[in-house]
């Protein structure tokens, strides 16, 4: 007997398009599915809909039936079905509640009535299994996204639902902790759903596929741009006239250490991609690279106009129109904006709200945001996170015509984009080898 039955489903957001159309799907106890397909196709929809928060949460149009263990998700409300299905969100920023990581742990538990002799046992021990078990006491607003993410999904696996639905689960994460995300749910014994845009990290770990696009699904071998790419990593000397130079920087957030005297050189004309370990000090690296941080030993050299793109962008977005949000960086020049719109693949997308857009579609969006700038140094930090591999291909071909003006650095945990862009890849255990040695 299946776990989860989707009849005929279609749903639309309030005031926007048909999100699903006729979706009809099953899914067996401990059976593994990989959801593929492009930015905005209605990958994330299904999942809140198997949550049963799509219609509860969002509202909208539905029609059809979504049945979980047996129960119908229009007559039983969300957080009826929190011991049976539990969700890693796309955006890990907007599910944390506490302020520090062991109680985010505890807290699903908690609201499950677990005993509480039990509660602090299973949230060490999913701390554990996910290698964030030294984080246990951190504050959350320290950690890094990849830090973050990997607590997010303690949290839900500490639960043990019988559906395991994930999102983007391993967008931040080094190559290392998506493998063990993906291992982890797989034997944690649930039917899982996991929702990706790197391929080569789920495929294998998954029983079938299935694509959505436009709304719609279908089953079986996933069009061949979603088909795993290896992964060879460049590696060069610095290259063209010096636009940025950081020289045995240190920095700390209070008294914890996260870049410790690393060096680095940024050439113009040429494409960088930093890689690590989460947690070794990327974004830190980056954000002293940018001038958005100060480094507390060592110094960094800067010739022009630097623009970074934050790992979270939408935390950022402040205007209501997609081209009026570009347009903030180039004194309201609505031309260029749109321009730079139609570069990263948003043409048509002039007057929707930016709230209203996928994850995939506001970091492209964001992305737009900082190229129309013309920048000497472009510095985009996860530029990946929820964007799929044509688009990838795209951003690619994007930074590669632009690169002869300006330095670019890509920080990344997505090897196979970094293969793909970067004229030299640098990793934050090399920045540091290089001064220590």
């Amino acid at each position: 007997m299946a776990l989860a039955a989707v009849h005929g489903l279609s749903f639309a957001y309030p005031g926007g398009h048909e999100a699903l159309r006729d979706v009809s799907l099953e899914l067996d106890p401990g059976e593994v599915v990989a959801l593929l397909g492009p930015s905005g196709g209605g990958k994330s929809t299904l999942l809140r809909a198997l949550a049963g928060l799509v219609p509860h949460f969002h509202g909208g149009r539905f029609s059809g039936s979504v049945e979980l263990a047996g129960m119908d998700t229009r007559r039983v409300r969300p957080a009826d079905l929190a011991g049976t299905v539990a969700t890693l969100f796309q955006d890990p920023e907007d599910q944390v509640v506490f302020t520090r990581v062991r109680a985010e742990v505890a807290f699903g538990l908690e609201n499950l009535g677990t005993l509480p002799a039990q509660i602090l046992p299973r949230a060490v021990d999913a701390l554990a299994s996910v290698g964030a078990a030294h984080l246990a006491e951190r504050p959350v607003a320290e950690l890094s996204g990849g830090e973050l993410q990997r607590v997010c999904l303690a949290s839900v696996l500490a639960l043990e639902p019988q559906l395991l639905l994930l999102d983007e689960p391993t967008s931040q994460l080094d190559p290392e902790g998506a493998t063990t995300a993906i291992e982890l749910a797989r034997e944690s014994g649930a039917a899982v759903v996991v929702s990706e845009q790197r391929p080569e990290r789920v495929l294998e770990a998954c029983d079938r596929v299935v694509f959505v696009e436009d709304g719609c699904i279908r089953e079986g071998e996933p069009p061949a741009a979603w088909l795993p790419r290896e992964a060879v990593l460049p590696a060069a000397e610095p290259a063209g006239t010096q636009v940025c130079r950081l020289d045995a920087v240190s920095f700390a957030y209070d008294a914890l250490p996260v870049v410790e005297r690393a060096s680095m050189q940024l050439g113009r004309g040429e494409i960088v991609a930093l890689v690590g370990p989460n947690g070794s000090g990327k974004t830190t690296l980056a954000k002293l690279a940018a001038g958005l941080l100060e480094p507390q030993a060592g110094t960094v050299e800067r010739e022009g106009r630097a623009c970074y793109l934050s790992q979270d962008p939408g935390r950022y977005l402040v205007k209501e129109r997609a081209d009026e949000e570009v347009a903030l960086a180039v004194g309201g020049d609505l031309e260029r904006a749109r321009a730079a719109l139609a570069q990263v693949g948003l043409a048509g997308f002039e007057d929707r709200h930016p709230r209203d857009l996928s994850s995939g579609e506001r970091e492209r969006l964001a992305l737009a945001a900082v190229v129309v700038a013309e920048p000497d140094l472009l510095i985009l930090d996860e530029p990946t996170r929820g964007v799929d591999p044509p688009r990838k291909d795209e951003l690619a071909a994007l930074l590669r015509a632009h690169a002869p003006g300006r330095a670019t650095l890509v920080v990344t945990n997505d090897h196979v984009f970094a293969a793909e862009v970067a004229d030299r890849v640098v990793s934050t255990a090399a920045v540091r080898e290089r001064v220590v040695a």
